[in-house]
């Protein structure tokens, strides 16, 4: 019998009340149990709603008009289906890696094979970028209790687990010749680990809320999403150099042509700064504002992707943006083995492109 059914019939509840236990007031109990859950699911449901109806992820994306095409002209080798989402992509020199939720975990795709060949069960979510040095892959993660995971690559096994925490989502780590460099907390500390010991040698003082490092060059380069610098660190040193101002909001970022280019996530350009004199040469109009995405170089290249507009290829010689693919897809991206490695994130899939099939010069 179904509930109401019990609560209009009197003589079920005659039958109750003669009991030793009043399950009158158990049933009262069980009304308002259920009243109470289902309020409870309601909110849940809104606050949800809300959250993804958010303008910061919901930003329109005008990109560039006479360059777009649609995603699904390009052709994909190799899908791959590697969880409930697809997030932080890295290329080593044998292997592509992504990690994954549903569950928390790495896992490792031989690129010769186009096959998963490893899965490797993360203590949470990973969360602030991935990074490959000293044989391992450092993966850090957040959760109830975040972490810094480092993982052998020889053994595709966890090997230690460091109670360093990233700083929040959305940040990075890298590795320069002798240090991992990972932003700590929001007020600004920049952590340097020593590998070998897996501990802390070293904490830097940078501008409060810059989160992505980058090594390049002898310098360690972070975005100063708050700031709207770019602030390079003297790798060997630690010591802090000058701010460059780049555009606004900038997060991920990349090296390739001489040059460090960022994403800045608040009016969707990329800044293009020199390495050597530490100024901005360019700022290109990309149309792609808006939270999450990737930045890389490759093929003489340099790939963004946002929501909405998966992939957009800019020339690392002319700075001009060559070709934009719109449609669903996009977040994470890297080149390599001689292709574009092109995550959707909320299908969990993973795309291998070939690079050459992208190129706007060859279909002209």
């Amino acid at each position: 019998m179904c509930l109401p059914f019990l609560l209009e019939s009197g003589t079920i509840l005659d039958m109750l009340g003669s009991a030793h236990i009043d399950f009158r007031l158990l049933l009262r109990g069980i009304i308002m149990l259920k009243t109470k859950l289902l309020l409870l699911l309601v909110a849940s449901c809104g606050t949800l709603a809300a959250q993804t109806a958010s303008p910061q992820w919901n930003t329109p994306k005008p990109g560039v008009k006479e360059v777009q095409v649609p995603l699904a002209s390009l052709k994909p080798s190799a899908t791959f289906k590697v969880g409930g989402t697809a997030d932080w992509v890295l290329l080593t020199e044998d292997a592509v890696w992504i990690t994954t939720t549903k569950p928390y975990s790495l896992r490792r795709i031989d690129p010769a094979t186009n096959k998963v060949i490893a899965s490797v069960r993360l203590t949470g979510e990973a969360c602030s970028g991935l990074e490959f040095g000293f044989g391992s892959i450092w993966a850090p993660v957040c959760g109830k209790k975040p972490a810094l995971v480092r993982v052998d690559a020889h053994t595709n096994r966890i090997s230690a687990v460091l109670p360093i925490a990233p700083a929040g989502r959305e940040g990075g780590i890298t590795a320069s010749g002798d240090s991992i460099w990972m932003v700590t907390d929001k007020k600004g500390t920049l952590t340097r680990i020593d590998p070998s010991t897996n501990s802390a040698r070293q904490r830097i003082t940078i501008p409060a809320g810059s989160y992505n490092p980058l090594f390049s060059d002898g310098i360690v380069w972070i975005t100063g999403v708050e700031s709207n610098v770019l602030v390079p660190i003297d790798a060997s040193t630690g010591g802090v150099l000058a701010s460059i101002p780049v555009g606004s909001t900038p997060r991920f970022l990349t090296a390739g042509g001489g040059s460090v280019w960022t994403l800045n996530q608040g009016e969707g350009t990329v800044s293009r700064v020199d390495t050597s004199t530490k100024k901005v040469t360019a700022t290109i109009k990309a149309g792609i504002p808006g939270l999450g995405g990737d930045i890389c170089y490759g093929a003489d290249s340099v790939w963004a992707t946002v929501f909405d507009v998966p992939l957009t290829q800019i020339d690392a010689k002319s700075n001009d943006v060559l070709r934009q693919w719109v449609g669903k897809g996009g977040d994470s991206v890297r080149v390599g083995f001689g292709s574009i490695w092109l995550t959707d994130y909320y299908r969990g899939l993973l795309w291998r492109i070939n690079v050459h099939g992208a190129e706007p010069s060859k279909e002209k």
